[in-house]
């Protein structure tokens, strides 16, 4: 099957999916305005009751340990602050959003959320450690969402992706992304970005997918992204472990000398990934 032709299969099977609830282009809209305030972002997501129970929810788990109940969003918010509730608001509204897939061997839906909202609070953990504070509510639905592309492949091309699976987890030194081009032609964070086009997200959060295991190649997406990308990613299978991949990709000299990182901050990211599993799972308890 030439590329084309296994573009449009794809395209095709994508069509497929729901599309997402209404509040999630609008929280993401608003990533986008610098005149957003927590009123607009409690305002949107109270609009949905379903969604507001489920933020109330992680808001209120043990691993915020507040000692009084928080009963409304405007509440969770002055605690937890706007881009920490419309971060968990869109998380639970994209992971909501999706099927599960096929269930393959080596694959698990619920390990690889886990994962993608590691790699999610990584990137924030690295926006702020590099100056970029400003930037971290967009960069972490990047990391949340890198990985979509695998339960595409798990849900409409299954044998074809548990083949992959199972040639990755037979030799470690082989790359999932690799084995993913040579037996189906083209690799999970492409077919993240094809979805997430689909969905029209904004380019600087399709960019970094898109162009993880190729390195930034259009004028449009910031080299620093995609590195910020590739370390976050790292870090969170380090810490967390990575669904489909049995070992981490390689994290060069370079790539922290890019982001004016040093290894100790790789080290504390790290850290704080393994302190804050509670948090990541109160989230995917809350989706269910």
């Amino acid at each position: 099957m030439d590329r084309e032709e296994l573009y449009r299969k794809i395209y095709a099977r994508i069509e497929e999916l729901p599309t997402l609830p209404p509040v999630v282009p609008r929280l993401l809209r608003l990533l986008d305005d610098p005149r957003a305030s927590a009123g607009d972002v409690g305002a949107v997501i109270s609009r949905d009751p379903a969604l507001t129970a489920k933020v109330l929810k992680v808001a209120n788990s043990a691993y915020y340990g507040f000692s009084s109940r928080i009963d409304d969003v405007k509440h969770a918010i002055a605690l937890l602050g706007f881009n920490m509730i419309r971060s968990l608001a869109i998380s639970i509204g994209i992971i909501g959003a999706v099927p599960a897939g096929r269930g393959a061997s080596h694959f698990s839906h619920s390990r690889l959320w886990y994962h993608s909202l590691a790699v999610a609070t990584a990137m924030q953990d690295l926006a702020e450690r590099t100056g970029r504070g400003a930037d971290a509510p967009y960069l972490f639905i990047v990391g949340l969402l890198h990985d979509i592309g695998k339960l595409v492949l798990d849900l409409f091309f299954p044998e074809q992706f548990a083949a992959v699976l199972e040639m990755a987890a037979a030799d470690p030194e082989l790359k999932l992304h690799v084995v993913e081009r040579r037996l189906i032609g083209i690799d999970h964070c492409e077919v993240s970005a094809m979805l997430l086009k689909r969905w029209k997200f904004p380019a600087r959060i399709i960019g970094p997918i898109a162009e993880l295991h190729h390195g930034a190649r259009s004028p449009e997406t910031r080299p620093e992204d995609v590195t910020l990308l590739k370390v976050a990613n790292i870090v969170a299978q380090e810490a967390a472990g990575g669904e489909g991949n049995p070992e981490p990709n390689e994290l060069t000299p370079a790539d922290l000398e890019l982001l004016g990182l040093a290894p100790a901050d790789r080290d504390a990211v790290r850290a704080d990934l393994v302190a804050g599993a509670e948090q990541l799972r109160a989230v995917l308890t809350a989706v269910d």
